[in-house]
Parts: C-alpha cells; sequence; structure tokens
C-alpha cells in the first residue's frame, strides 16, 4: 500500500452514506499501516508443502497489516523437501538474500513445520540477515520421534524404535526428516551422525559454534507456537524446545541441556525478554498456518 491514495468524496456538503464513510475509513486506515511501514514478511513452507498451500495465512496478514509484502517462498516443493536441509538452506538462503537488501528495516520470518529448522540454519549461517521477528510455526526445533502417519508413509518398514537404523547413516542423512530425527534411546548416536540439527545445537564439537550463535542472536524476537493436538510434531513440545529424555518423559525448554548451557542462544533470547512460548488447543498440524485465531493469538502482534 505504499503511496496509497483515497479519492476525496464528491458531491459538496452532502453525507456520505455509510458504505462510502467505511470504506474512505479502511482507505485510511490502510495509508496510515503503510506509512508506519510494516515489514516484509517471509514464509517457508514445510515437509511436502508448497507455496500455495499458506494463501489463508498470506490473506491473514494482509487484512491485518495491509500493505504488508508477504513472500512465500516456492522453492524445494512437495516431494523435494526430501533433500537434505543443508541443500535446502542454502537454495532459501538465495532467495530471501535479495528480500532483505532491500528491507532497510528488516524482515519477518514466519517458517512452518521443517521450514523452522531451515530458518534456523538460515540464520545460523546469514551473519548479514536483518530478522527482526522469527516465528516458528509447530516446528521440530528439538527434534522428531513419534510413529505419525508421516513415518509410516515415508518408512513403511520402520517404526519409531528402529528407523535409527536408516537414519543414523551416511545415506539417511541425505532425507530431511533423518536430520533432525532425534532417537532419545539413541543419544549418542544422534549426537554423532546428526549432519544438520545436532550441528545447529552444538550438541557435538563445531568449529563455527561462537559464529553461529552470534547471527543467531541477531534476531530481535523468537515466538514459538505449538499445541497438543498437532499430531504430527512428537513430541508436541519439541515445538518450543522441549523434548524427551530416555524414559520417553517430556523435559521443558528450560531444563534441556542446550537452554541451561545456552548453546546456541535460546537463555540469551530469554534473559531479554525476547523468547515467547504460544501455545494452542485443538489445532491439527496441517491446520496452523490456516487457522485465523492462530494468527491472531500468535503472530498478528509480532508482526511489526
Amino acid at each position: 500500500m505504499k503511496g496509497a491514495y483515497c479519492s476525496p468524496a464528491r458531491g459538496g456538503g452532502a453525507r456520505l452514506p455509510w458504505r462510502a464513510v467505511a470504506a474512505v475509513a479502511v482507505c485510511l486506515w490502510a495509508a496510515a499501516a503503510a506509512a508506519a511501514g510494516f515489514k516484509p514478511v517471509i514464509i517457508v513452507h514445510g515437509l511436502f508443502d508448497s507455496s500455495g498451500d499458506f494463501d489463508a495465512l498470506r490473506r491473514f496478514i494482509n487484512e491485518s497489516h495491509p500493505g504488508t509484502n508477504v513472500s512465500v517462498i516456492d522453492l524445494f516443493d512437495r516431494s523435494a523437501s526430501l533433500q537434505p536441509l543443508w541443500k535446502q538452506v542454502d537454495g532459501f538462503k538465495a532467495a530471501v538474500r535479495p528480500i532483505m537488501q532491500n528491507a532497510a528495516d528488516g524482515v519477518n520470518f514466519i517458517c512452518y513445520s521443517q521450514g523452522g529448522l531451515i530458518c534456523r540454519g538460515i540464520l545460523a549461517t546469514l551473519p548479514d540477515h536483518n530478522v527482526h521477528t522469527f516465528i516458528s510455526l509447530s516446528s521440530p526445533q528439538a527434534g522428531q520421534y513419534g510413529d505419525t502417519d508421516y513415518l509410516k508413509y515415508l518408512f513403511p518398514q520402520f517404526m519409531k524404535s528402529n528407523l535409527f537404523h536408516l537414519c543414523y547413516t551416511s545415506v539417511g542423512q541425505r532425507i530431511s526428516i533423518c536430520n533432525y530425527w532425534n532417537d532419545p534411546h539413541h543419544r549418542e548416536m544422534y549426537v554423532n551422525s546428526s549432519d544438520y540439527l545436532a550441528l545447529l545445537n552444538s550438541e557435538r564439537t563445531n568449529p563455527n559454534s561462537t559464529e553461529w550463535k552470534s547471527n543467531f542472536l541477531k534476531i530481535k524476537k523468537l515466538v514459538l507456537v505449538g499445541g497438543p493436538d498437532d499430531g504430527v510434531i512428537t513430541p508436541w513440545q519439541s515445538s518450543q524446545f522441549g523434548f524427551y529424555d530416555d524414559n520417553e518423559t517430556v523435559v521443558e525448554i528450560q531444563h534441556q541441556e542446550v537452554y541451561l548451557r545456552d548453546s546456541f542462544g535460546l537463555k540469551t533470547l530469554g534473559a531479554r525478554g525476547d523468547l515467547v512460548l504460544c501455545s494452542m488447543a485443538g489445532v491439527e498440524h496441517i491446520w496452523w498456518h490456516s487457522n485465523q485465531t492462530v494468527y491472531h493469538t500468535c503472530m498478528e502482534k509480532w508482526l511489526q
């Protein structure tokens, strides 16, 4: 809405009908919103998604923040989303960099499901990023470990208890989901084999850990959205950096080792007051990005 224009009413001093008044009010509001300069929003999709799946979210943003430039990155759609996450990070990074360079006041990220992990990779490895708010929307940030429909579809011969046999191999690490498969009963194998999540979390020696942490902490706000009826992210608390111990008891974020050691910046964000957890019941995984209540409750206020 940059340069929004509202045409003047005609007819001298005649009283305008209510529809005309409403139209002028909306136009003035849109012009004010454009003047406020809402930051561009970049949306990164998840496993088996494509850009077309986010039309509702784009509409929510434009209704509440008129004139916002919303970019849904159209890369690694559908089956291509199974490609290794570092490869996807490189592709998405090249796509978002021009948007960032044209946004003097910064941009906001909304990153859904697997896309939330891709965005973490971008934030860690792009030293000149200007992401203001990073909204992680039902993303397995602490990893995934569950017998879900996705698992049965992708690996029909495996269950959660034995998928480590594939995922913790060089072949398995070529499949995106294996990059964040976190078997709590084979912790050492995960740490030594995960080419993606274990490195991002600095759970094993990483010569880039200090730089990656510094890059990640350039964000101004981290918003972690998830809920108990998700049905895919397992445990659902992984969307907020909680995860299973070896008894499959969920350990919440503030008691996780990566938080206590501040491995990549979570504790620092918490101390700054820039770590937000938004939990909502009754939302299944595939509906997070098209549920208007989720948007108004967990996202809208942060997209300034």
